[in-house]
C-alpha cells in the first residue's frame, strides 16, 4: 500500500477547504455567466446559465448601478476564478497523484444531490462512491479493483429528516438534470413510494436509513421528508455506519464536498455486514467478498497511518453491541487473510492494553 506524497496531501486538504468555502457563498451556478445589458438608457445584469438541451436560461439580478449588486457579481468572477483553480487541483490529485475519481455520471449524481442540499441536510454517502473518498482521507493509494459500482448509495437518519423542516427538491427532477432516463422504481412492499431509481441503461441510485426498531420493520420503506420524495430503506446496522460522518470532496469536476461516514466505522460496517450476504447467491458472494476487502484494507491503511485508536474504539463500541455483532466481527476476521487478521488482532489489542482495558475481552491478542 503505497502513502501518497506530502504535497499532495497539502494539495488535497487546500481543496477541501476552498470546495467548503465555495458551497457556502456561490448564489449561482458557476457553469453560467453574468452579461450586462442596457434597456431604456440604464444597465442591468442578468445571469446566462445554458441548458441540457442547448437553450439558454436567462434570470434577471438587477441594475448595475446598485453597488450591492455589483459587488455580488464581481465576488462571483472570484468564485469563478476559484473555480477553474480548484478544476486543476482535482485534476493535479487524479493525475499525478493517482487519487481515483468517479465515474463522470457518478460524479455528477453526487454534485447534482450536493447542489439539491442533500449533504446540507446531513445527508451521508456511503457504499463504494464513499470508499472512493478514503484515499485522499487517509493519504494512500488504495486499489482501483475494488472501486468499481453499479449504483451509488445515500444515507440519512429518518430522526434528522424529520427534524430538518428542510428539504431537497423532488429527487427525481434533480436525477433527471443529469440522466433524463432516470425513473422510479416502485418498493416491492409499497407500490405507492420508492426507494431506488435507475437510469435506463441500469444505473441505480438508491436511499437508505437506520432500522434501529423491531423486525416488523424490516423491509418496509420509511418515509423521509427531506428527500424530496423519496422513501428510505431500513437497513441494519446502518446507525453505526452513518453516526458522526466526517467531510471529504469527492474528486469530481472542481471538487464536491460530501459527507462520508467516519473510515473506522465504515470498516468495520464492511467486516459486519460481509458475514449478512447470503451465500448461495452468487451475486451476495461477490458482495461480501468485496465488503471483506474493503474492511480488510481501510484496516490496513488506518493501521499504518497510525489511526490505530480510532479504528479501536470503532472495534470495541461494535463488539459491545451484543452477541450478534461479535458473531459478525469474529466472521469477518476469519475471512481475513491469516496475515491481516494476526495484525489487526494484535495492533488493536496493544491500543485496548494501553488504555488499560483487557484485549481478551475483545477476543484480541497482544
Amino acid at each position: 500500500m503505497k502513502v501518497i506524497d506530502h504535497s499532495y496531501r497539502v494539495l488535497y486538504s487546500e481543496l477541501a477547504q476552498r470546495a467548503l468555502d465555495a458551497e457556502f457563498t456561490s448564489e449561482y451556478s458557476l457553469q453560467g455567466r453574468f452579461v450586462s445589458m442596457q434597456s431604456r438608457g440604464r444597465r442591468y445584469w442578468y445571469f446566462d446559465l445554458s441548458q441540457p438541451d442547448g437553450a439558454k436560461q436567462r434570470r434577471y439580478v438587477g441594475p448595475v448601478d446598485d453597488p450591492e449588486i455589483t459587488a455580488r457579481v464581481a465576488h462571483f468572477k472570484d468564485l469563478k476564478a476559484d473555480y477553474r483553480a480548484r478544476r486543476k487541483l482535482v485534476s493535479t490529485l487524479t493525475r499525478e497523484a493517482y487519487l481515483p475519481r468517479p465515474d463522470p455520471l457518478v460524479g455528477d449524481i453526487v454534485q447534482a444531490l450536493a447542489e439539491a442540499g442533500f449533504f446540507r441536510l446531513r445527508g451521508v454517502l456511503v457504499g463504494t462512491v464513499a470508499f472512493q473518498c478514503y484515499s485522499a482521507l487517509l493519504g494512500v493509494r488504495l486499489s482501483d479493483v475494488i472501486m468499481q459500482t453499479s449504483d451509488a448509495d445515500f444515507a440519512q437518519f429518518h430522526s434528522i429528516s424529520v427534524a430538518v423542516e428542510d428539504a431537497i427538491p423532488p429527487v427525481l427532477q434533480v436525477l433527471r438534470e443529469v440522466d433524463p432516463t432516470f425513473r422510479e422504481i416502485p418498493h416491492q412492499v409499497d407500490g405507492r413510494v420508492s426507494t431506488q431509481f435507475a437510469t435506463r441503461s441500469g444505473y441505480k441510485v438508491e436511499f437508505l436509513t437506520p432500522n434501529t426498531g423491531s423486525a416488523d420493520y424490516d423491509g418496509r420503506p420509511a418515509p423521509m421528508p427531506a428527500l424530496g420524495g423519496a422513501a428510505a430503506q431500513p437497513l441494519r446496522f446502518l446507525d453505526f455506519l452513518i453516526y458522526e460522518p466526517v467531510r471529504a470532496v469527492l474528486l469530481h469536476g472542481a471538487g464536491v464536498p460530501v459527507l462520508v461516514p467516519a473510515p473506522e466505522r465504515y470498516a468495520m460496517h464492511k467486516l459486519i455486514v460481509s458475514t449478512r450476504r447470503r451465500l448461495d447467491n452468487r451475486d451476495s458472494a461477490a458482495k461480501s467478498d468485496k465488503d471483506v476487502r474493503q474492511a480488510a484494507m481501510l484496516m490496513g491503511a488506518m493501521i499504518e497511518q497510525r489511526r490505530t485508536a480510532d479504528l479501536a474504539d470503532a472495534y470495541m463500541e461494535a463488539w459491545e453491541r451484543g452477541p450478534a455483532w461479535r458473531e459478525a466481527i469474529r466472521l469477518g476476521l476469519e475471512a481475513f487473510d491469516a496475515a491481516s487478521s494476526v495484525t489487526v488482532r494484535t495492533t488493536l489489542g496493544q491500543v485496548v492494553k494501553k488504555a488499560g482495558v483487557d484485549p481478551a475481552a475483545y477476543e484480541l491478542s497482544v
